[in-house]
């Protein structure tokens, strides 16, 4: 009898620890919780087996055979081999120069696996332009039925990592296009690609973020996400749950050269843009305004009178350029673009490179505590700035000299106490050799200031294979003699 009664005891008190519904307790509990703000969550994992179905045909595997010269990777032995150039694209330092020993300075063919997708049933597929290399490869676009055709290169955009092949064939399975911006951070998506070349591999994840802004990435907002990309990956889709391509998996960020759960996708929008410009002119088009700009933080902001940090801050004008025709100054802060507000800095270059040259654009700028507009008319972006041309002839100062140059900011020209200089931001090939760093400043080349990259190019050139900088490493200021090999 005892034994009954602290059972039913025993009972008891696990009965109160979760009351029924509709007891007292309960309906107090739902009484005081707060009233539901988000949908209720669906349990699961999402079966992404009837989308890969769906999509698959469309997309491709893109193979890349390109004769290239020793020189031609800042003097690296390895940089002919897939893997390296995958580490290289993503910030993975290799071996340095001058290992092994005795590397021969001779032609060599690279070969290179990437993916791509079919955008048009005649045959117009889009991949990345670091799979493609330049005009000088060979690629062959393998499909899902395993037919492979030669493609021929329709265009390149360094600028975007946009490249647009094309293969004779018709009837083809395409993708549908989605739009990126509806998309939200959270949502599950999926990649189908030919990761180190195992065809039609998908993974898949979640989007991490929007509009992220990379080094040396001014045109393209990416989209983040944790979905597993690997060497060959790269120019394949990212795809929704709907089945629709909403951007082109182009990079990821390690430390260890493998996958860490950070990649990065090219918003579809911003690559079918590029597509439509390549094929109707074979280049991409692109507005310039000639500002040198920089972030505003919450203590420039205060010092401008601007109530929250926002806007893009020009530091410097470039003579008779569009800006300077507007009557733009250093000091200005770009509010607004024809109507849309620049909430950060990086969102300028890509407003402005949208707009076709010749076009004319309203300003809304702060200048000494007040809103004002005014009216710019575009120039165009020099085709020269890119990192190559499409044609592969042209290969810049960048290539020669082994050189990535940025101008100084306000703030870091004001420390130094000059008017202009280039950041060196990475330094290799004969600029390694020579002896320069990246954070070096230069000041002059030949006695003649610098200010901007494309001066710099058009004096190095003017001055041949001999001439002089000017630096500034630390507090010290010293002359390096250059020698073009």
């Amino acid at each position: 009898m005892k034994k009954n009664l602290i059972v039913a005891a025993l009972a008891l008190g696990l009965a109160a620890c979760f009351p029924e519904e509709g007891s007292v307790l309960s309906k107090a509990h739902a009484d005081n919780a707060p009233a539901a703000s988000v949908a209720p969550i669906q349990r699961g994992l999402p079966d992404f087996a009837d989308l890969v179905e769906k999509v698959s045909p469309a997309v491709v595997n893109i193979s890349v055979d390109q004769t290239i010269q020793a020189d031609d990777d800042d003097g690296n032995p390895f940089a002919g081999d897939p893997f390296f150039d995958f580490l290289r694209r993503f910030g993975v330092p290799g071996p340095g120069p001058g290992f092994p020993p005795n590397h021969p300075s001779v032609p060599r063919t690279r070969q290179g696996i990437g993916s791509g997708f079919i955008v048009s049933s005649d045959g117009y597929v889009l991949t990345n332009a670091h799979v493609v290399g330049d005009s000088k490869a060979e690629v062959t676009v393998k499909l899902s039925d395993k037919r492979e055709f030669k493609a021929k290169l329709i265009g390149i955009d360094r600028r975007t990592d946009i490249a647009v092949v094309k293969i004779d064939a018709g009837n083809l399975p395409t993708v549908v296009i989605g739009d990126p911006n509806s998309a939200r951070v959270g949502e599950w998506v999926a990649a189908i690609g030919s990761p180190f070349g195992f065809e039609h591999s998908v993974t898949a994840g979640i989007i991490s973020a929007k509009a992220r802004r990379l080094p040396d990435e001014n045109f393209v907002p990416f989209i983040q996400t944790d979905v597993a990309i690997n060497p060959g990956n790269s120019g394949g889709p990212l795809f929704d749950l709907n089945g629709r391509v909403i951007g082109i998996n182009s990079q990821i960020y390690s430390r260890s050269g493998g996958f860490m759960g950070i990649s990065f996708a090219i918003p579809i929008d911003v690559a079918m843009k590029v597509k439509n410009q390549l094929v109707q002119h074979g280049r991409v088009q692109r507005g310039r305004l000639g500002v040198y700009i920089q972030g505003v933080d919450p203590e420039l902001a205060s010092s401008f009178g601007l109530n929250a940090p926002r806007g893009a801050l020009v530091a410097q004008v470039e003579p008779n350029g569009a800006a300077a025709r507007a009557g733009l100054k250093p000091g200005d802060i770009v509010l607004k673009v024809d109507g849309r507000e620049v909430n950060e800095s990086n969102e300028l270059p890509r407003l402005i490179g949208d707009k076709q040259p010749g076009s004319k654009i309203k300003l809304e700028i702060w200048r000494e505590g007040k809103s004002r507009e005014t009216v710019a008319v575009l120039d165009e972006m020099p085709q020269e700035e890119a990192a190559q041309s499409p044609s592969g002839q042209d290969k810049g100062s960048r290539d020669k000299l082994g050189l990535n140059l940025r101008p100084l900011n306000a703030r870091e020209a004001a420390q130094l106490g000059v008017p202009s200089g280039l950041v060196v931001e990475t330094a290799s090939g004969q600029a390694a050799r020579v002896g320069l760093r990246n954070g070096d400043v230069i000041l002059s080349l030949n006695n003649q200031l610098v200010t901007s990259p494309a001066q710099f190019r058009q004096l190095a050139e003017k001055a041949g294979k001999r001439f002089a900088l000017l630096i500034q490493r630390g507090d010290a200021r010293l002359f390096v003699p250059f020698k073009l090999d």
